[in-house]
């Protein structure tokens, strides 16, 4: 009796022991199924990102999966075959989020550029930039604040004038010569001798930035970066190694005036570096007006101008009003022959010098007049346009700058490098896939892939 008590109990024991043997290795075998599901659907994933678009790497130096595969055509299917040819096939696979280089004001864009500079030349290039990016916010609203003060001024000095019904005489006046001049079109005044202002032009509303544009979905701010100070001179830095700008003497793409283009977002080349010109023109008119202002030696020279003016003018009270008015021509003035030399590859200190200042109050008498070819200094110290385009991108909302630089990229890879099917909405930068598995006995497994460029 108790030897069959013995064989039963043993029994039952091996019976536990093979079913748990049997569960262990069942278990096993699913979670071996499920890694090999995964490591399907991965391998699928990194192959279908592979057929990235060459030209646009070797041009641009991002990577974007191009989701129309060269037909002009977007369709989420022809990403799902290409996930079963690559050996994803035997499961549901559906994209669960997506993001086009376009999406959230060209966020994937701007986040690869930010890392492909940052490790082409690394974070120390600009490091030393980021400490003058505060001094270039207040350099744009300086602009601003001067611009005004200068209406105003004109606004009340003028008042004061037909108040005293009299006029200033015309003859070596700095304030009439200014009025003349801003009433000609800028690009007259600054493009060097013998340059041409180029023709070109786009059509914005066939643009990214410009039409419905194919847009994804869901969520990637897990893996998306924000942007700051550092990440906004990365990116400009990105853009100038990129595209054209007005000073450049090598051949140009659709549009000759890339940069200028990014800042200004116009229609045509000559649009855009007039907008370029005016901001750059108004940076240079406080600086100039600024160091006027401290220049005992160039205030004593406009004070005498004004005294002579007013005593003509039998209104000496306005004396001081005058003397302002002449300054803030005399600036305008040197402002112009600033773009002239940064237009013809000059350097240009951000603030002057009694040595570094250009024009002379007569000088400013003959600026714009036929027959003057004076074309400014090529100073030895200070910025070129280059770096002067650099303040003007970093002052630019990123969303803005990376849909334009977008635009560009779409004109330039359809009409320059011959990919008519190309369009920047349809490049497909981050995806996540959710998978579906069904394995013996009903049992569903469920799990999700990701990638993104980087």
């Amino acid at each position: 009796m108790e030897r069959a008590e013995v064989t039963a109990f043993l029994s039952l024991i091996f019976i536990l022991l093979v079913s748990f043997t049997g569960g262990i290795m069942e278990s096993a075998s699913i979670e071996m199924a499920k890694n090999y599901r995964r490591t399907d659907v991965n391998r699928a994933v990194e192959s279908v990102f592979a057929e990235y678009q060459k030209e646009l790497l070797e041009e641009y130096d991002i990577f974007a999966l191009e989701g129309t595969y060269e037909s002009g055509a977007y369709d989420e299917q022809l990403v799902k075959n290409r996930l079963d040819y690559f050996g994803a096939g035997g499961m549901d696979n559906g994209i669960s989020r997506i993001q086009f280089l376009t999406d959230n004001g060209a966020q994937a864009f701007y986040e690869q550029t930010v890392c492909f500079m940052e490790h082409k030349y690394g974070i120390s290039n600009v490091r030393d930039k980021v400490s003058q990016t505060d001094a270039w916010k207040m350099q744009e609203e300086r602009s601003e604040d001067y611009e005004k003060e200068s209406r105003q001024q004109s606004e009340e000095f003028e008042s004061l004038l037909e108040e005293s019904g009299s006029s200033l005489p015309q003859k070596d006046n700095p304030i009439a010569q200014a009025s003349k001049l801003r009433e000609k079109p800028l690009l007259e005044l600054i493009m060097p001798e013998g340059a041409a202002v180029s023709d070109k032009e786009i059509n914005l509303t066939e643009c990214p930035s410009g039409r419905k544009r194919n847009k994804g979905y869901g969520d990637f701010s897990d893996v998306a970066e924000s942007p700051g100070a550092m990440s906004a001179l990365l990116f400009g830095e990105y853009l100038l190694d990129h595209f054209s700008m007005a000073a450049d003497r090598e051949p140009k793409r659709t549009l000759d005036y890339e940069l200028e283009y990014i800042c200004a977002g116009k229609e045509s080349d000559r649009e855009n570096l007039e907008a370029v010109a005016k901001k750059l023109l108004m940076m240079r008119f406080a600086s100039n007006y600024l160091f006027l202002q401290g220049s005992s030696p160039k205030r004593a020279e406009a004070e005498a101008l004004a005294l002579t003016l007013c005593t003509l003018a039998a209104v000496p009270v306005l004396e001081q009003a005058a003397a302002q008015m002449i300054l803030l021509a005399w600036a305008f003035g040197e402002s112009v022959m600033d773009l002239r030399s940064l237009l013809k590859g000059g350097r240009i200190p951000l603030a002057k010098t009694e040595k570094s200042w250009q024009l002379s109050l007569s000088g400013l008498m003959k600026l714009g007049e036929s027959g003057e070819v004076n074309d400014g200094k090529d100073l030895s110290e200070g910025l070129l346009y280059k770096e002067y385009l650099r303040i003007l991108l970093f002052l630019e909302k990123p969303e803005k700058a990376g849909m334009r630089a977008l635009d560009l990229i779409e004109q330039n890879m359809k009409k320059v490098y011959g990919k008519t099917f190309y369009r920047a909405d349809y490049c497909i930068s981050r995806m996540e896939i959710k998978s579906t598995v069904q394995f013996r006995r009903g049992i569903t497994y469920k799990f999700q892939t990701y990638f993104g460029y980087r």
